[in-house]
């Protein structure tokens, strides 16, 4: 039950600006209460009559030194006050004050606000859900414009570097420019090491990324997760929002299909109590202060390096795709996409081939042509072999 002071509190605190929410935060109370108090024009009276304090008619001129003189000293405000006519302790005001000055730095903290085009805040959440018929963690990268409050989501079954990146492509080319800062936790995708007093090293995929795109990049101090607290919101709106309607997926290309309708349907239209306009209102205001995007994404594939075999096959995530037979025992390297297509090229950079990654028994999967020139060489002799026997001594091993 809140008290005759908090009462007041409440009054004051919304006087000065201060939003419902971090009101009910301060008094651990839910923010309904916080409404129902502020429509009282006086304090419940309860069973017993509460007694009045001798600061009562004194806290106009308080809350004056607080706010308007910056005044935070109880020793200094209490002396100007016995001047005034007040013969009550100092303990009162004390009481008054502390949580005042907590409820100050609290909302200095939350309402920190950056500039527009200034600063993107990145991180991850995780949530159950369906998807291809199978219960599996849905991981959710949640990019989020520090100045407008808008924000793009983007699902993947991983948290790893190359899903990071392409969540943060993604995130440009939905807002049409680029930050000057991008702002992350320490995680690993990103940051090798974070040292003290600051000095943090990133690894080299994370810093090609930001080259590419010319942002800044920044990393939170450890164990200062309210530095980046924006997009922590917004981790929390995706899933209580997105995914309280949303269960099940045909896939993961699906489940992005249904975030992006969702984000021009809902989250780019939610109303801000705080500046009480829309997201997509506030970004009209920042989009001319980001920085335009390169003339190509930057390329989040994953890269490895291969050794065709004398059968022109490679062998990629247990499965063997076809290559052109003249690079038999020659060096290529792959790419894989975040939607599993399988792209190989030569020692050159020459693109020779291309396949969609493929689940099952099936493990050969060959393009005829791919092996034409090994058919047609005369001074071969090409022995026709039955796949079968591969794939039985691969079920046996």
């Amino acid at each position: 039950m809140l008290r005759r002071e908090d009462f007041y509190m409440i009054k004051q605190l919304r006087e000065k600006g201060v939003r419902i929410v971090d009101i009910a935060d301060e008094l651990r109370c839910s923010e309904r209460t916080v409404r129902r108090k502020l429509k009282q024009d006086k304090p419940s009276t309860g069973r017993r009559k509460q007694r009045g304090s001798k600061l009562d008619r004194y806290k106009t001129d308080v809350n004056t030194m607080l706010y308007a003189e910056k005044i935070w000293n109880a020793e200094v405000i209490f002396r100007r006050l016995n001047q005034q006519g007040y013969d009550g302790s100092i303990s009162l005001v004390r009481n008054y004050i502390t949580p005042l000055r907590a409820a100050l730095r609290s909302r200095q903290t939350v309402r920190f606000e950056t500039k527009p085009g200034a600063q993107l805040q990145h991180d991850w959440g995780e949530v159950s859900a369906i998807v291809a018929d199978k219960r599996c963690t849905v991981n959710i990268a949640v990019n989020a414009l520090g100045y407008s409050r808008r924000f793009h989501v983007y699902g993947s079954p991983s948290q790893d570097a190359e899903h990071t990146y392409e969540s943060l492509v993604k995130a440009f080319n939905y807002f049409g420019g680029v930050p000057k800062q991008v702002l992350l936790d320490n995680q690993k995708a990103a940051v090798l090491h974070h040292y003290p007093g600051g000095h943090v090293v990133f690894n080299e995929g994370f810093l090609a990324l930001a080259h590419h795109y010319g942002f800044e990049a920044k990393a939170c101090r450890p164990r200062r997760a309210r530095t980046k607290g924006k997009v922590e919101r917004m981790v929390g709106y995706v899933k209580h929002n997105f995914f309280a309607e949303h269960k099940s997926f045909d896939s993961f290309s699906h489940l992005n299909q249904l975030l992006d309708q969702w984000l021009n349907d809902v989250a780019d239209i939610r109303f801000l109590r705080q500046f009480r306009q829309t997201p997509l209102h506030r970004f009209k205001m920042e989009q001319d202060a980001l920085q335009t995007l390169p003339p190509s994404d930057f390329d989040t594939r994953y890269y490895d390096v291969r050794i065709v075999a004398w059968d022109a096959y490679i062998d990629v995530r247990g499965h063997r795709y076809s290559v052109p037979a003249e690079y038999c025992a020659q060096q290529v390297t792959i790419r894989i996409s975040m939607d599993d297509e399988l792209s190989v090229y030569s020692i050159e950079g020459e693109l020779i081939a291309q396949h969609r990654l493929q689940q099952g028994a099936e493990r050969w999967h060959t393009i005829a042509e791919h092996h034409q020139a090994l058919w047609n060489a005369p001074e071969l002799a090409v022995q026709t072999r039955d796949l079968r026997r591969y794939e039985e001594a691969a079920s046996c091993n």
